[in-house]
């Protein structure tokens, strides 16, 4: 019942992921002609003839729409493992009140009671715990790695089911010595995290036998899933590359089938490139203004642009501007990314502002400054709901900051607070609420100069240093950079022939 866990699971991670793969990328393209060509409109060179919504049915085979199916669940698991360095294969629960946890449940207290009933007997009977053991000898034999010859054996030699049976017709078959010696195989077999529970079936050993059976089977299945992820993080290398040669050939197939398929891209890094040049020509003026004495600003590189572009991602209007067509299936995680940044910007606005205001020694204090950010970071957590008000929030921090300054600042034998300086304190703090707010601007701009570092230097390089006023948020910071620089270089590597072309048309000196 519980050797089909993994397949399980990877089957379902697969299904989740379905609607943001290739269909749901010509879906949207579709849907978002129209959006275009109302953007579009006064150019005539770029106008197209919308395409009719229907087209003539085709007939398919049940055996093309299976396979169609896997080759979309397949693409989309395997884009997620690739991106997703912290992807992990879990347990599968079902729900409470299901029909399926109610018949699964029904099943397995028959099939445990049945084996209560059969070794309580005199003599006992051993057919259905002969089946667990042999269950029990393919599932460790399934953890073995090619190399494992003794231990592949030792297994062979003292779970040998034909001599099992006749040692159970002859009245000579010591299930304990079986089950010692499987408890034994698992903790040499399972990881390290699953140490304890193999010690707990240890202690467990003198329980009655059933039970035992039982709890060797969860957690059994515990390390079916250790050995998933283990194999997940094992092929993450190897799948890449065929990862991105696929998710290519599949873009490929749509771009014939839809020639205006890069249009949003166009769109996308034509901005990007209008606004890395307008950045330069404003630098390259001299300080009292006029004109730029070098005449043309120069061309920015096309990784600079691909790079900018990227960014632009992080500040995406997703109700108003339609999403570049090769990130569709990767729109939900640039969203979640854009959302945990401008949590991290108000969490380091209002951190910068009270250690600005608090006694150096009290803000250099690790153990004060990391409860006031986790307080904070608690009280801001719900920030993107809709029924969230971050001035009601922040005014409530400002309150819970102030007490917690005061306090630090009393135990430190420090000069308290004055009336004058919380009120000047919560103040500051409720004005972070405002996206305009100065001290918000400086750590939108820092977070953003730090990203565009880190995916400047290279992924395989070490993070940049963290620029001034973000040491409190550091850690979180990081941990973004790193999953969106991952995302940005796994995109580049499909995409980079596609977004060569259209920016050797848009880098043109005219």
């Amino acid at each position: 019942m519980s050797e089909n866990l993994e397949k399980t699971n990877i089957i379902e991670a697969g299904k989740s992921k379905s609607n943001d793969s290739e269909q749901g990328l010509e879906d949207a393209v579709e849907g978002s002609n129209e959006a275009l060509q109302k953007k579009k409109s006064g150019s005539p060179s770029t106008q197209r003839v919308q395409r009719p919504h229907s087209s003539p049915p085709r007939f398919v085979t049940v055996e093309e729409l299976l396979e169609t199916a896997k080759g979309v669940t397949n693409m989309a698991l395997a884009h997620e493992i690739v991106v997703n360095g912290d992807f992990q294969i879990k347990p599968v629960e079902l729900p409470e009140d299901s029909l399926e946890k109610k018949v699964k449940e029904i099943v397995h207290k028959a099939f445990w009671d049945c084996l209560s009933v059969q070794l309580s007997e005199d003599p006992p009977t051993y057919d259905h715990a002969i089946k667990l053991l042999g269950e029990i000898k393919e599932t460790l034999f399934s953890f073995l790695l090619p190399g494992h010859t003794r231990l592949r054996n030792q297994i062979t030699e003292v779970l040998d089911l034909e001599l099992i049976k006749q040692e159970a017709e002859n009245g000579a078959l010591d299930i304990s010595k079986l089950v010692e010696f499987i408890i034994g195989m698992m903790g040499t077999l399972c990881a390290p995290a699953r140490d304890e529970e193999v010690k707990k079936l240890k202690a467990l050993f003198r329980i009655t036998q059933p039970l035992m059976f039982l709890a060797i089977f969860s957690v059994l299945d515990l390390m079916k899933v250790d050995m998933a992820n283990f194999a997940v993080s094992s092929i993450r290398p190897h799948l890449m590359q065929q990862s991105v040669e696929y998710e290519r050939k599949k873009f490929q197939e749509l771009l014939e089938k839809q020639p205006n398929s890069l249009d949003f891209v166009t769109q996308w890094l034509g901005e990007a490139a209008d606004d890395l040049m307008n950045q330069t020509y404003k630098n390259a003026l001299p300080a009292g203004g006029g004109a730029a004495g070098s005449g043309d600003s120069p061309m920015p590189s096309p990784v600079a642009v691909q790079n900018y572009a990227y960014l632009k991602l992080l500040k995406w209007d997703h109700l108003q501007q339609p999403f570049p067509e090769t990130v569709l299936m990767d729109q939900a995680r640039f969203q979640e990314l854009q959302l945990q940044l401008e949590h991290l910007t108000v969490l380091g606005a209002v951190l910068l502002v009270t250690f600005s205001m608090a006694a150096s020694g009290v803000s250099s204090q690790a153990t004060f400054a990391e409860k006031l950010k986790m307080i904070v970071k608690i009280l801001l957590t719900d920030m993107h709901l809709p029924s969230f008000h971050l001035k009601d929030a922040l005014t409530t921090i400002g309150e819970k900051v102030c007490l917690e300054v005061s306090s630090c600042l009393s135990l430190c034998g420090f000069t308290p607070f004055t009336t004058d300086k919380e009120i000047v304190l919560k103040g500051q703090i409720q004005a972070v609420a405002s996206p305009d707010n100065p001290v918000r601007r400086i750590m939108d701009s820092r977070i953003l100069t730090f990203l565009e570092t880190y995916l400047a230097s290279g992924h395989e390089k070490a993070l940049p240093t963290i620029p001034g006023g973000l040491g409190p948020v550091h850690k979180e910071l990081e941990e973004v950079a790193i999953k969106f620089v991952r995302l940005v270089n796994y995109n580049k590597m499909v995409f980079s022939p596609y977004y060569d072309a259209v920016l050797s048309k848009i880098l043109v000196r005219s």
